[in-house]
């Protein structure tokens, strides 16, 4: 695809932050420790990051998905991580409240969100309802002028230092799957609400993911996010754009195994000769970059075409999601191969790379859930 001017000088803007600010120190620290940077943050806030993709009445950018995907593909090319930190606020943070909230609700909660203030999360997923998210067992109870929440949410990345959260609950317990369902915007200091241990996870380290318990938590009716009993919708409306951001983050964490093998193949030499010039070496790089490039088109095309309204763009989502993931972790494995030995060691950033690689196939529907949604789009 050929950028407009606008679009390059973002892309270059992304890469250039990414690069300077994304130091090994800090990424080194944030393996070590597993926490939360606040000071990248504010950086990243200060730079309107948070906000690229919220409109400008609303405090933010007011960026199309083009310039969001740029901005996580470039950020997760250096740190997958750290693209998360910029990627939460413009995606399954703020989707919900953009696509069904009324005006108060928007200039309530999106402007401290585009400027970095408050943190947003998303709260979908239970112990027992990951994919099949109808399956929901979370209630919330009328009582006067409240909603009383009781339930427990799972997987929910960013839950320990959150502000808000995005918490669907069953509203009518007489009606069964995805029927039922509603949202509702959870303060997280209200009383009854908690969180459980910092997951230990295999990746994505240095952004904390935990449970969310609510006990009896009153939640105001005017923090109810659309329609009543019709949530559902607006989770999924809302994932198709978080799958295409995946999809962002997948190509960026790819291209970074690329550069890394690209650089070491032409360094490392084996048998009196760099190991560039092994056609087992060679073939590999050519199907990485290959791949690479397919999943890019793929991924831009898709956003272009969401933001023109298309009606396909929910199953292209899933299209760039699934290809785009797999893809990564195809790009990983080589490049670890590549790398032999030293590819197992952490001190090399394709290792990190290769682990935060195995979460794009899971989160925000598994490879498996973009299957049914692409097939249920063609089949009817």
């Amino acid at each position: 695809m050929i950028f407009s001017e606008k679009h390059e000088l973002l892309r270059k803007l992304f890469r250039r932050f990414a690069e300077t600010e994304f130091t090994s120190e800090l990424l080194d620290e944030l393996e070590e420790t597993g926490d939360f940077n606040w000071e990248i943050h504010r950086k990243m806030a200060k730079y309107g990051f948070m906000g690229v993709k919220i409109p400008v009445e609303y405090g933010g950018q007011g960026g199309d998905s083009l310039a969001y995907v740029l901005l996580v593909e470039e950020f997760a090319r250096v740190s997958p991580v750290l693209s998360i930190y910029a990627n939460t606020s413009n995606s399954l943070g703020s989707g919900p409240i953009l696509f069904c909230g009324n005006e108060e609700q928007k200039k309530k909660y999106l402007p401290p969100i585009a400027s970095g203030e408050k943190i947003l999360v998303f709260a979908l997923t239970e112990p027992g309802a990951g994919s099949d998210a109808g399956s929901t067992l979370t209630t919330a109870v009328a009582d006067g002028d409240y909603f009383v929440l009781n339930g427990r949410k799972t997987f929910i990345s960013g839950a320990p230092f959150a502000d808000y959260a995005i918490v669907y609950a069953r509203t009518d317990l007489k009606q069964a799957g995805s029927r039922g369902i509603s949202i509702f915007i959870v303060d997280m200091k209200l009383p009854g609400v908690s969180t459980g241990k910092h997951e230990k996870k295999m990746g994505i380290i240095g952004y904390p993911t935990s449970d969310v318990i609510l006990d009896n938590v009153k939640v105001r009716k005017s923090d109810l996010l659309g329609p009543l009993h019709r949530g559902f919708t607006a989770a999924m409306v809302t994932l198709d754009g978080g799958r295409l951001g995946m999809a962002a983050q997948a190509l960026g964490i790819a291209r970074g195994c690329l550069e890394e093998s690209v650089k070491y193949a032409k360094e490392r030499k084996q048998f009196g000769k760099t190991i560039s010039n092994f056609q087992g070496i060679s073939f590999m790089i050519a199907d990485m970059a290959t791949e690479i490039e397919a999943a890019r088109e793929l991924i831009y095309d898709t956003a272009v075409k969401k933001d023109a309204g298309s009606p396909e763009s929910s199953k292209r989502c899933a299209m760039a999601k699934l290809f785009a993931s797999e893809m990564c972790n195809r790009v990983a494995y080589k490049a670890v191969q590549i790398f032999g030995g030293y590819g197992y060691i952490k001190e090399y950033k394709v290792e990190r790379f290769y682990r935060d690689a195995r979460i794009t196939t899971i989160y925000e529907g598994t490879s498996q859930v973009q299957q049914m949604v692409i097939s249920r789009n063609l089949l009817g």
